[in-house]
């Protein structure tokens, strides 16, 4: 499983207007190819009478997916300088397609270049970025004489308690960073004597927003 990465939240949108020409951007979090490119479709159908609907994504812990489309602009003009942007603020597992209404006025090859990076800075901007980090979910089993005790600890420690759970013991589910898993382990044995069973579970990544 990779390590921690910045990627976009779900899905944003943008409008931009320049010399009377409009790009929408259109973002997404896409962990597949195949989710990218039916991404693309939909924006392609629902603007099917727009004069280009430019497109790129990257896809993969070490963007080993990454295509540009400028869907009849001029090579190079609108799909690069949108990759170029998601590569830049180094950007996972995204998708952007800047649908463009042309409005009369050519912009030529570098005022078409700002134009679609600049559509794709600000569709990520309203989408909001995030930081995706990986943690253990680790499960802390104990006694309910240090029931009290321990849920009190958990809950003003910077581990997220995902959740507890009551049977013949306490379950406590906490989310631990990869690097912190022996001082979380040392700090529960401590706390309780050597008294708990620790063990992590499962492996699942935390967003935090940039």
């Amino acid at each position: 499983m990779r390590a921690d990465y910045t990627t976009v939240k779900n899905y944003g949108e943008s409008e931009l207007v320049i010399q009377k020409s409009r790009f929408l951007t259109y973002v997404k979090r896409a962990e597949t190819e195949e989710e990218a490119l039916d991404f693309i479709q939909e924006i392609k159908k629902m603007h099917h009478t727009a004069t280009h609907n430019c497109s790129a994504y990257l896809i993969g812990e070490h963007d080993s997916i990454q295509k540009a489309n400028d869907d009849g602009e001029p090579s190079g003009t609108a799909g690069v300088p949108m990759l170029e942007v998601l590569k830049k603020q180094g950007l996972k597992d995204t998708v952007v397609v800047v649908t463009r209404y042309f409005g009369g006025i050519k912009l030529g090859g570098g005022g078409l270049i700002r134009a679609y990076g600049r559509a794709t800075s600000e569709g990520v901007a309203a989408t909001g970025v995030v930081e995706r980090r990986l943690h253990h979910l680790m499960k802390v089993t104990i006694d309910y004489t240090w029931l009290g005790k321990i849920e009190n600890e958990a809950r003003q420690s910077v581990y997220p308690l995902k959740e507890m759970t009551y049977a013949d013991q306490v379950d406590l589910f906490m989310y631990v960073p990869v690097a912190d898993v022996t001082s979380f382990t040392e700090w529960m044995i401590e706390l309780t004597n050597g008294q708990a069973q620790i063990n992590s579970v499962a492996k699942e990544f935390l967003e935090f927003d940039i």
